[in-house]
């Protein structure tokens, strides 16, 4: 496979990336948080007692923020060089230092994404940035030992260097944060090429992290920025030799381009989650989690629940459970209304194409706003929009990323587990079930071989929320690493000790 950059792929990939959720000016001023770490000497460039920072890498960008992406690379080369230095003890400074910044910083950059890309929820947004505290750290890394006749041999978990990486909309600031601990943790630099949509607020979250890390450790443009990204700064990036790995999170055009760079890729795809209700579990929690999962942050989760299959004799009660908990149903001509709203043909297609693409207009949006587009006005407070729909429906069989939710009847459990396997297209990425009936869990466990598989909980439950386990917003579905860790940025490496060293 070539590692140059397939030139046309990554053009298709910038046209859907500001097709679907609209592209910001690249000459837009970049806001700077009011406060900031403590400046550095101007004497010798770091704190005093700090290690120095190369001063050619500090001649070219700013707290790790670049314009030009080959320099963004060999300053992080420089940074990945001065981090093995400071040993593990210095990469969990580091992370302890990004989980407390955006703990202390959630308020203010939940709004300042939100004020940029225009998508989401606040109260979520926030949270998903005081949730970096439970991304796990270098305590992943764990080296593996072997002892026998023969001697002892040690694997251990080193790093590649420096990483690529590309950051979506829907998390833009939680999604650099949560790379950068599990990058760091594992002894790795970054250079991060941000969604055009959301990249102002990247670029700000990413320049206070390097100034903190220089304050603390000395350490410079150890998680670089492109500002602002483009074409050429993705192509640059993932041909730089100094780039060892790309990490991407994002749709499948730019998931495509990646792993088409000739160089090892771990892959965020995207995902259509579908959730199969056979009524031998609680309805109503089956409703509360359904209606937690699919409205938060509007539904912008790729995690989230898209369609709903329930069997038919249960279908009423789920509906009625669903409103209780927040949900307003929309009747059919409803529906209607807000699918040719929220559906739309490129320019120049007609109803003929067999493609539509998601209104961005109505991508992330609150529950008022596609209210209003269906032509209904709903109460204050509601969560999100639910209806009947068919199978087949467009609702159905495309990912909305909005607080709109089709359900559907099946008839038996069977029905619902194939049609569950056909709207999440072979994607492997995640789908729940509600039902306390171990064969019906095994058998759309075994039909949809998702990457995530949650059984009784919201979809959030695959991410630690209500369920056990750690969490980060790059699930690596497409390459098959799952949700990401320090372990996914690492390659094992074994030292052996022929006949010595063992004491017994």
């Amino acid at each position: 496979m070539s590692a140059t950059v397939n030139e046309t792929l990554i053009r298709d990939v910038v046209a859907e990336v500001l097709g679907r959720l609209g592209g910001v000016s690249a000459t837009a001023p970049v806001t700077t948080p009011a406060t900031a770490p403590p400046a550095a000497s101007p004497a010798c460039g770091c704190p005093a007692g700090k290690a120095t920072s190369s001063a050619k890498a500090a001649s070219r960008g700013k707290f790790g923020v670049f314009a030009d992406a080959n320099e963004a690379c060999e300053a992080a080369h420089e940074a990945y060089q001065q981090l093995s230095d400071a040993g593990v003890a210095g990469r969990r400074k580091v992370v302890e230092l990004i989980k407390e910044i955006c703990y202390a910083k959630a308020e203010e950059w939940g709004r300042l994404e939100l004020a940029e890309t225009k998508i989401g929820r606040l109260d979520h947004k926030i949270e998903k940035l005081q949730g970096q505290r439970g991304i796990p750290g270098v305590e992943f890394l764990n080296p593996y030992g072997l002892s026998g006749d023969h001697g002892i041999t040690l694997e251990e978990y080193a790093p590649f260097g420096v990483i690529g990486a590309i950051t979506p909309s829907t998390h833009s600031i939680p999604t650099m944060a949560c790379n950068i601990i599990s990058m760091v943790s594992a002894g790795n630099a970054a250079v991060f090429n941000a969604h055009p949509g959301a990249y102002q607020c990247a670029v700000t979250a990413a320049r206070y992290f390097n100034q903190a890390i220089r304050h603390e450790l000395g350490i410079e443009n150890l998680a670089c920025i492109v500002e602002p990204p483009t074409l050429e700064s993705f192509n640059a990036i993932a041909k730089n030799e100094l780039v060892k790995l790309l990490c991407v999170t994002g749709g499948p055009g730019v998931v495509q381009a990646a792993m088409a760079s000739g160089k090892r890729a771990i892959c965020a795809g995207p995902g259509n989650p579908p959730v199969l209700v056979d009524g031998t579990s609680c309805l109503d929690n089956a409703a509360k989690c359904i209606v937690f999962g699919a409205a938060y942050d509007n539904n912008l989760l790729c995690i989230g629940e898209k369609e709903v299959f329930v069997l038919e004799p249960h279908f009423d009660k789920l509906m009625a459970a669903l409103e209780k908990h927040g949900a307003y149903r929309l009747n059919s001509s409803q529906i209607e209304t807000l699918a040719k709203a929220a559906f739309v043909f490129p320019p120049g297609q007609g109803a003929g194409c067999p493609h539509p693409v998601v209104n961005r207009d109505l991508i992330g949006k609150d529950p008022e706003v596609l209210a209003k587009a269906a032509g209904v006005t709903i109460p204050r407070g509601t969560q999100l929009l639910i209806g009947e729909t068919t199978a087949d429906h467009i609702f159905v069989e495309e990912e909305q990323m909005m607080p709109f939710l089709p359900i559907v009847r099946v008839k038996s459990v069977a029905e619902g587990v194939v049609a569950s396997k056909k709207a999440e297209h072979g994607y492997k990425h995640s789908a729940m079930i509600h039902s306390h009936d171990v064969s019906n869990m095994t058998a759309m466990g075994k039909a949809l071989e998702t990457t995530l598989f949650i059984k009784n909980g919201s979809c959030l439950a695959g991410l630690g929320a209500g369920g056990e386990g750690y969490s980060n917003f790059s699930i690596a579905t497409t390459t098959g690493e799952g949700i990401c860790n320090p372990r996914t940025f690492t390659r094992v490496r074994r030292c052996v000790m022929v006949d010595k060293l063992r004491i017994f």
